[in-house]
């Protein structure tokens, strides 16, 4: 693992997706409202965080990958916000399109004694406009040159069309490793991706069948393999790790380690992160899929949307002892 950490600074990740802020609102509860049986959080502090596909990206960056991004923020002060964040981290934001019809999402959590209190968020979700999508797909011509990976990172927002996917599988060719964080209702876009990393949730929308065993967890997986036609499915299973599922029919089951969660909001995104990198750095699916899981640990033991360092992951790696499966 360590010869792959020491590739990523020379490979290239592109990351396609709907681009939001995270607002975390912190406080602490002590009185229950007199106009209503809810609770009155006094707020302590506030932060704005990349969140959606910006936050796949941010952790491309802190595993030390040359990341590219694209995407649409609004011409609101939201939008100024997400793309001044990204320029502070020495990020480039040539391939972020401003779109005037449309604000910047953003997910406000409000937060209390450690625990989500309420989430609201604001966003349209319509199809972004055809000039946007004609400027995302020059920037990922401009961008192949210099990527070896494509992250397409599907909140639903309006950004992940069918037309998208389909011109950017043409674009990229057979020789780019693309790798597709799903959402419900839009499988049928994903296919001739290399990778789709539903959850169990996703997974059971997407084949068809309702998981609740090992037995329809690997005819899930079989399914959606066989659907999409792709190079291999990452299920991931929240506490109970996660479960490749390869073209060649090998199946692999990823246990998670034994470790105190706090917060699972963006696990995916640096899932999704840490595999395409490091399997586009040259480990095996397999290899890949295992760090991946180790970094999606040390998200989940933070509070808020964070990223995992190679540091964190190899601290990981030797201190996992792993949970015991359910099943």
């Amino acid at each position: 693992m360590k010869n792959i950490f020491d590739k990523f600074s020379s490979t290239g990740i592109l990351v396609i997706g709907d681009l939001m802020i995270d607002q975390y609102v912190w406080g602490r509860v002590r009185r229950i409202s007199p106009e209503a049986p809810v609770p009155v959080v006094e707020v302590t502090e506030e932060n704005l965080l990349l969140g959606g596909a910006a936050n796949v990206a941010n952790n491309v960056l802190s595993l030390g990958g040359k990341v590219f991004i694209t995407g649409a923020v609004g011409t609101d002060e939201t939008g100024k916000i997400l793309i001044n964040k990204f320029r502070e981290k020495g990020l480039s934001t040539d391939g972020i399109i401003v779109d005037g019809s449309r604000p910047t999402t953003v997910k406000t959590r409000v937060i209390a004694h450690s625990q989500q209190v309420v989430r609201f968020d604001r966003e349209v979700k319509s199809d972004i406009s055809r000039s946007t999508l004609s400027s995302i797909l020059g920037y990922v011509k401009d961008c192949l040159p210099e990527i070896k990976g494509i992250i397409i990172s599907d909140y639903c927002k309006g950004l992940i069309t069918r037309t998208l996917i389909r011109k950017t599988l043409e674009i990229a060719g057979p020789d780019v490793f693309i790798a597709v964080d799903p959402k419900i209702g839009h499988f049928d876009y994903y296919k001739g991706a290399s990778l789709i990393t539903p959850n169990i949730n996703e997974a059971s929308h997407g084949s068809g069948i309702d998981i609740t065993d090992e037995k329809s967890l690997f005819a899930a997986g079989r399914v959606l393999l066989a659907k999409l036609q792709g190079k291999a499915v990452i299920i991931t299973r929240g506490d109970e790790g996660m479960t490749l599922f390869e073209k060649s029919g090998k199946i692999t089951n990823i246990p998670t380690c034994a470790r105190e969660v706090y917060d699972v909001s963006g696990a995916g995104d640096t899932v999704i992160a840490a595999l395409t990198l490091c399997h586009a750095a040259g480990a095996s699916l397999k290899d890949a899929a295992v760090l991946a899981n180790h970094a999606a640990g040390v998200v989940v033991g933070k509070i808020g949307t964070a990223v995992a360092t190679p540091q964190e992951i190899i601290k990981s790696m030797k201190s996992c002892k792993p949970r015991e499966n359910k099943n």
